[in-house]
């Protein structure tokens, strides 16, 4: 090779990052909502009140609503409110009805009354999003692994290629054009450095099964789940005998899960064959409860005489370290501040993604800036810069919106939050073509804004549920969704308001020989 290491690095880094970024980006951001992806389905469901916790209590109200309206059912489920997710959710599957027949429904966790709480898929809806790309299965989950690759493989080549970088990391000029949007680059890729590492190797490990089957095809051939049911452990069924026998309240057993593991918070809990004389009860631990993140286990009762059936057991370490990259990627473990630091971290590295696609459009502009006219190619990415940046936040506040302002009783109302979400983003793809580029960048995000900031409003005269509601009640996961929407709409209308400055004004801050200076430089770093 007539270049060196580091340079080809440096190339594989600058376009490996320019084909992936737009997906890179909108993976990115979505999954970084998903922090707060319970908080999110809470705003979308205001009908859902909060209450003080008492788990006790919740389990026997959710056990009376059942006996009550499921009292033949062949299962119950049961998940307890926190202080994320306020609901109390109960489901049921009818004997026989396989999975169609499943019934769920969301109760007040202070009165046991069933909540007509409006469809939305809520903060489900980014997570999904996230890994899946709303695309049919698999498939979606394999182009997001393998973007996930491409962003560790980025963070490997931009640290070989900057060999000073975290001497760059001190250095940021303001306002000089490209060498400032450079710096930010270069800093805000070193500080959340090993947080970005965490995030793409983890990934990986998630999916390792599917994207390296080999040893599993090996081993099971076709039987997959016969290879998970080894690993995590199948759930046993309890068959049921004909016998009606009085179920023990469930608060009982959930004391008797206290007594085994003080403090243990529960995630859910499952009835096999109630009201049966073989009736099984088994309580499954929170996956916040610790950071590594393990299936299967639990603690199972006979729910006719309370003796216990089986019990959590030592997993294996390479178990816990698989979980444990499981649990570091998703966060659940994660308490408030914590999950905020996640959740700036997750914002940064959607910034060190968009300023790259940025840098990698400015330094190619530059050389066509006294033609007055740019090729054809760098149009086409200066189109799709701006859609998958603007264009979707504008489709994230579009689905916010479309859960307040659609119809409660709309038929197939979740679909039309993403109908929505999609429907606004793909226009931000036709503005950005009709637009010229630093105007198209300005209106934009001077519409996200305006929707940002104006959500709380919406949120106030829709539902009575604004921010001086909120807080007074204590509801910090409605008054926080509000809250940081207010932010963004602030921080987007300082940058509508940048975009929104002619070019030429920026350009007479500095020297020509300083601009053709910071050009050259530019280009030996990024190209």
């Amino acid at each position: 090779m007539k270049e060196g290491f580091r340079q080809a690095m440096a190339w594989l880094h600058t376009w490996t990052g320019l084909i992936f970024g737009w997906l890179l980006f909108a993976i990115f951001l979505t999954g970084t909502l998903s922090y707060f992806k319970e908080e999110i389905t809470h705003w979308a469901q205001p009908e859902v009140p909060t209450r003080a916790l008492d788990p006790t209590a919740s389990l026997a109200l959710a056990q009376t609503y059942l006996q009550a309206h499921a009292p033949n059912a062949g299962s119950w489920f049961i998940r307890l409110p926190e202080a994320r997710e306020p609901a109390l959710s109960v489901g049921w599957r009818a004997e026989g009805a396989g999975r169609r027949g499943f019934i769920d429904k969301t109760l007040d966790p202070a009165t046991g009354e069933e909540v007509q709480a409006r469809e939305t898929r809520g903060g489900d809806f980014f997570y999904r999003f996230h890994f899946q790309l709303e695309m049919p299965h698999p498939w979606g989950r394999w182009l997001s692994t393998f973007a996930a690759f491409i962003m560790l493989l980025g963070l490997v080549t931009g640290i070989i290629t900057h060999k000073k970088i975290f001497k760059e990391f001190f250095t940021f000029r303001p306002g000089k054009g490209q060498r400032s949007w450079l710096d930010g680059h270069n800093a805000i890729g070193v500080l959340v450095l090993p947080f970005h590492l965490m995030i793409s190797y983890s990934s990986l490990v998630i999916f390792m099964s599917m994207v390296m089957p080999a040893s599993i095809i090996a081993s099971y051939g076709d039987n997959t789940r016969g290879f998970f049911n080894d690993l995590f452990g199948a759930p046993r069924e309890a068959k049921a005998t004909g016998v009606a026998a009085a179920l023990l309240p469930l608060p009982t057993l959930y004391e008797k899960v206290q007594e085994q593991a003080p403090g243990t918070r529960l995630g859910w809990i499952e009835v096999q064959n109630p009201g049966d004389q073989n009736a099984r009860v088994r309580f499954t631990r929170h996956a916040g409860d610790r950071i590594a993140h393990m299936r299967g286990g639990g603690w199972t009762y006979d729910g006719v005489n309370g003796e216990l059936q089986g019990a959590s057991k030592i997993e294996a370490t390479p178990m816990l370290i698989s979980g444990g990259m499981y649990g570091l990627h998703m966060g659940v473990f994660a308490g408030p501040w914590l999950r905020w630091l996640y959740f700036f971290f997750g914002l940064a590295g959607t910034a060190v993604i968009g300023t790259g696609l940025v840098l990698w459009l400015g330094k190619r502009q530059l050389k066509h800036a006294k033609s007055g006219s740019q090729p054809v190619e760098l149009r086409l990415v200066e189109v799709l810069n701006i859609a998958s940046m603007s264009g979707l936040l504008l489709g994230v506040a579009a689905f916010f919106w479309a859960n307040r302002l659609l119809p409660v009783g709309l038929e197939g109302r979740a679909g039309w939050e993403v109908n929505s979400f999609f429907l606004l983003w793909g226009l931000s793809v036709l503005h950005a073509m009709l637009r010229p580029g630093r105007r198209a960048w300005a209106e934009q995000l001077g519409l996200a804004a305006l929707l940002y900031g104006g959500l709380p409003l919406l949120n106030q005269l829709t539902t009575g549920q604004g921010l001086v509601h909120s807080i007074s009640a204590g509801d910090w996961a409605m008054a926080g969704v509000d809250l940081t929407a207010l932010g963004s709409g602030l921080f987007l209308a300082w940058a509508a308001m940048k975009m929104w400055r002619p070019p030429a004004v920026a350009a007479k801050r500095a020297p020509k020989a300083a601009k053709a200076a910071s050009a050259n430089l530019i280009e030996s770093e990024v190209n």
